[in-house]
């Protein structure tokens, strides 16, 4: 126990230094709450579908919640349910399997209801396209307010379609 003690005394930290901030990271987020207390006056509640994406998308998405983005301190939060929803961030071509369940989850959504279709699957259909198995885009299925292009998009691009979709819901 001793000669591992003495090992951590003389061996000291080993970790990296923490990234600098971000200038630009900050200016969007603080732009992003602002908006979101301007427009709504509470928090801002997500729900996520994926309509048959390869998970690309969610790793990105699910990245907006870790601490460096940290989109719950900004006013955003995810919901189990569509009926607590503001927005819908839907990722993925649209499966048919996964048609009806989408257009319910959206009749589902409380109006004035936001669509954000993410990554190049959701805005355009993608590598995938139209076909006996996929519907195509989101937009094939329900109106789709904002499209943010990328396979998969990076956070900041979720971000900033998040701000945009907001921005334009009451302007």
């Amino acid at each position: 126990m001793y000669q591992l003690l003495k090992q951590i005394v003389t061996t000291g930290i080993v970790t990296e230094p923490a990234p600098h901030a971000d200038s630009a990271l900050r200016q969007l987020e603080q732009r992003l709450s602002e908006t979101i207390l301007k427009h709504l006056g509470r928090a801002l509640a997500i729900r996520h579908v994926d309509a048959g994406s390869c998970n690309g998308c969610e790793l990105e998405i699910h990245a907006t919640n870790s601490p460096y983005y940290n989109l719950e301190a900004l006013g955003i939060k995810f919901v189990a349910s569509p009926r607590h929803a503001d927005l819908l961030l839907v990722t993925g071509p649209v499966s048919r399997n996964m048609e009806q369940a989408l257009r319910r989850t959206y009749d589902a959504t409380p109006e004035p209801k936001l669509v954000v279709a993410i990554g190049d699957c959701g805005c355009t259909g993608g590598v995938f396209g139209e076909s006996y198995a996929s519907c195509g885009r989101v937009a094939n299925v329900i109106p789709v307010d904002v499209a943010v292009p990328g396979c998969p998009p990076p956070p900041t691009a979720i971000m900033q379609g998040i701000l945009t979709a907001i921005s334009a819901r009451r302007s």
